[in-house]
């Protein structure tokens, strides 16, 4: 799933309340699937669908003479089984069918259902962050908004799928499928499985035949429909799809042009073959969440959809392609057997984008990733919560930083411990065991042990049925007279178990490492040194998911950032370097040597916390961030480079920002155009006024910006769009401030369309971010908003008040 930046954790306080908690199972198995025949066509006026479903079950056990099928929000036409007419009773979403005779295990019945599906009725909390999971989706279906292409398309984790179709809705549930849809002409068709025919139909429709022989469960199937182009790729034989809109066609292998080398590199690292008959990827308009792991047919949301500036920048949307590819391992291939053990999918996932970025980009990027990974979980206020959880009060609270993040960082350690070679052996075993199946932790526990020889009981116990983490002190003791340092590790809280490597460098290229394994309150361990130690680096290989409090010295510091390798030890003592410009020249020298840095990142930081007001010489600076600012092979540090040469206000570089606003890269041209507003307002506002709507929106950040310095009125509902973006998803202090007071001013004025718009902003991104509480976060918020227009003068208060109590009951509904 796309991730929360942490500025927008540090707000976040409430967190679901322990009561009520109940203990879940996995769901009791009477009766399994085993074939899913649909026929559907679609009611646009009513948005609803009109079905008939085709299910082959079995008893699971023991012998039974009915079934019951999950179906939420239907109307029941006809129910058959082995085409004669059986007593049914459906109530409280459930069709209940008698069979007519006791079947036993291994006997197979047919239950046919006629039914229409009403998803606007339908009231439940969904997994993708909504409060309405209605499993299928209208998209303008009545062609009113110009501004959007009429779609529809399906979300049916965690049990939604029986919101379009009748099914056993549980996780643990697998079946084969084939779907008969029937679609006006002029639209475009996506299921799981292969597309085996299209027959055309006198009234203007068409009927697309999708049919899928291996099994896969209920949540993961998967109909979407609208105009798309569809941009062709393969791999090996099979056939490898991206929809996306029209406007987009030309970018989507810039998009998604990586996905037959990950399909490869993910079929190498697990020792199973892609196991699947295609692989499409689909982009749709005001999708839940991020993007969703349909077997062979995965759904983005549209801002999966970027533009050509965007992608010179960065492909922001690069790991989700990989978390949601991996995922038919991990989730489609082998399915937690209920949603308690959801870690078994969604934490392979998550660690997928790590294990693509190590191979694809190199350990700096996959390090900066799980950092970033690490610090969500750790800010998220989730210490009290078990990876594997059959206590919840709700499934879809196991769709959280726990499960994803957490659960990532943990399949770190555990690698580190077995090794490469066991771990992902291990992978392949538990694949192997269970595939088109079902699992629990357990399972991957037993398969890691059967290929390691190692007990991995205590690993599983702390890590996957406890909570919490590391939290250590470390202090060291110097016996200067024996060459001796004892480092000692102390756990004031919880106390956990496990090795940790801690580097001794007596000197630039004379290191020690010693291996030391911790499993106490208080833990020493003694080294002998021939030189006094410059640099002691405790978690040299920056594995563990801890919040360590180790006091360095900022030659520490130094001498780190000059001999320790990893992306962290730089980073983390860049950090701490910056502080101290104004009081060392030495500090200021390694932010310098920082620009020179083989990662674009540390650069990065270096540009942004640069002191160029301090009392050395900063001459040489500023050439060195002159020819960052137009050689430097990465456009994002280029772009930092030309915000550092902004704040100098000197007319000199005017014509550098002007040349830059004429860059394809979008990064560039925004951070020339904030800096060029910097030294000649007036030149910067004319070229905001040339640029098209579209333009507009690719540099939203710089425009609104300068919007909102300008206290331009007449752009107010521009700036509404935008505010939220600038108050919580950048960790820059001042523009914090500035949209800060953006919100307060849209929040008083009387501009209908600017309420409406940051209404409608505080809705999606509290859907969007459900699992951080952000939707609490934004129903008080409006609620200010309020607050703030009952006090005011203006005339149509009431009806801005409106606008917001709607915002906050779709957010509290």
């Amino acid at each position: 799933m796309k991730k929360i930046i942490l500025a927008i954790l540090l707000l976040i306080s409430v967190q679901l309340e322990a009561q009520n908690k109940v203990y879940q199972p996995e769901r009791e198995k009477i009766n399994d699937l085993v074939h899913t025949k649909l026929k559907v066509d679609f009611n646009f006026q009513k948005s609803q669908l009109n079905g008939e479903a085709w299910i082959t079950l079995q008893p699971h056990f023991y012998p039974t003479n009915k079934v019951t099928l999950d179906a939420k929000s239907f109307e029941i036409k006809e129910v058959k089984v082995n085409n004669v007419k059986y007593g049914f009773n459906y109530t409280d979403n459930e069709l209940t069918i008698e069979l007519g005779k006791v079947y036993k295990k291994g006997e197979q019945f047919e239950v046919y259902v006629k039914y229409i599906a009403k998803p606007e009725e339908i009231t439940q909390k969904g997994s993708k962050s909504i409060t309405d999971a209605k499993g299928l989706y209208f998209i303008d279906p009545k062609e009113e908004d110009p501004n959007k292409p009429t779609q529809i398309w399906t979300q049916g984790e965690t049990e939604s799928s029986s919101c379009w179709f009748p099914t056993i809705d549980s996780p643990n549930q697998k079946s084969s499928q084939e779907i008969y849809m029937t679609v006006p002409s002029k639209y475009v068709t996506l299921s799981n499985g292969t597309l085996k025919s299209q027959t055309n139909n006198t009234n203007g429709t068409r009927t697309d035949y999708w049919k899928m022989d291996q099994k896969h469960a209920p949540y993961l199937f998967f109909i979407g429909v609208g105009e798309f182009s569809v941009v062709k790729d393969t791999w090996k034989n099979i056939n490898v799809d991206y929809y996306v809109e029209k406007e987009y066609e030309s970018v989507a292998k810039d998009i998604f042009g990586n996905t037959p080398e990950m399909i490869t590199f993910f079929s190498d690292i697990t020792g199973i073959q892609y196991p699947w008959d295609k692989y499409s990827q689909i982009v749709v308009r005001d999708f839940v969440s991020g993007a969703m792991e349909n077997t062979t047919a995965v759904v983005h949301a549209e801002d999966a959809q970027q533009k050509k500036g965007q992608l010179i920048d960065d492909n922001e949307w690069e790991g989700t392609i990989a978390h949601e590819l991996f995922h038919h391992w991990f989730g489609d291939l082998v399915t937690t057997e209920s949603w308690a053990n959801l870690t078994v999918n969604e934490s392979f996932a998550t660690y997928s984008v790590y294990l693509w970025f190590e191979h694809k980009y190199g350990k700096d990027k996959a390090a900066a990733h799980m950092y970033e990974d690490a610090q969500t979980y750790l800010q998220s206020e989730s210490e009290d919560k078990n990876l594997v959880r059959f206590y919840y009060h709700d499934r879809e609270d196991m769709f959280d930083t726990v499960s994803y993040q957490k659960g990532n960082a943990i399949l770190h350690m555990l690698r580190d411990i077995l090794g490469d070679e066991a771990f992902f052996q291990g992978m392949n075993l538990y694949l192997t065991e269970h595939k088109f199946g079902t699992a629990e932790a357990h399972d991957l526990r037993l398969a890691l042990e059967k290929v390691s020889g190692k007990d991995l009981n205590w690993f599983f116990n702390q890590w996957y049925f406890g909570n919490g983490h590391i939290k250590m002190n470390v202090t060291y003791d110097y016996n200067t007279i024996n060459n001796k340092v004892t480092v000692n590790i102390n756990q004031p809280g919880k106390v956990f178990k496990f090795p940790i490597t801690i580097d001794v460098y007596e000197d630039a290229g004379i290191k020690n490492a010693y291996n030391v394994w911790v499993d106490s309150e208080q833990n020493s361990s003694t080294f002998t040194f021939n030189k006094f130690p410059k640099l002691i680096n405790v978690d040299a290989k920056h594995v563990l998911l801890a919040e360590i409090s180790d006091k360095k010295t900022l030659e520490n510091y130094i001498f780190q950032f000059n001999n320790a390798k990893h992306y962290l030890d730089r980073r983390l003592a860049l950090e701490e370097i910056v502080k101290n410009q104004q009081t060392s020249k030495e500090a200021y020298e390694t932010v310098l040597k920082a620009f020179n840095d083989p990662y674009f990142e540390i650069r990065k930081i270096a540009l942004d916390n640069i002191d160029l007001f301090q009392k050395y010489n900063k001459k040489d600076a500023i050439v060195k961030i002159e020819s960052l600012a137009q050689k430097d092979k990465s456009t994002i540090v280029q772009a930092a480079a030309l915000k550092v040469l902004g704040k100098l206000l000197d007319p000199i570089y005017k014509p550098l920002f002007e040349r830059g606003m004429e860059n394809p890269s979008y990064a560039i041209t925004g951070a020339s155009l904030t800096s060029l507003y910097l030294i000649d307002k007036q030149s910067a506002i004319n070229k905001v006024n040339t640029l098209d709507k579209d333009v507009k929106e690719s540099l939203a950040d710089a425009v609104t910006t300068i919007y909102i310095s300008e206290k331009s009125k007449e752009n107010l509902p521009f700036i509404a769009n935008h505010v939220l973006k600038g108050m919580f998803l950048n960790n820059d202090e001042k523009l914090q401030q500035l949209y800060g007071g953006a919100f307060k001013w849209i929040a008083e004025s009387d501009s209908k369309e600017a309420i409406s718009n940051l209404t409608d902003s505080f809705v999606k991104l509290g859907n969007q971010y459900k699992k951080y509480n952000f939707d609490k976060m934004a129903v008080n918020m409006l609620n200010q908003m309020v607050q703030m227009q009952l006090l005011s003068s203006n005339k149509n208060k009431d009806e801005l008040m409106l606008i917001l109590k709607t915002g906050i009951s779709k957010l509290i509904e």
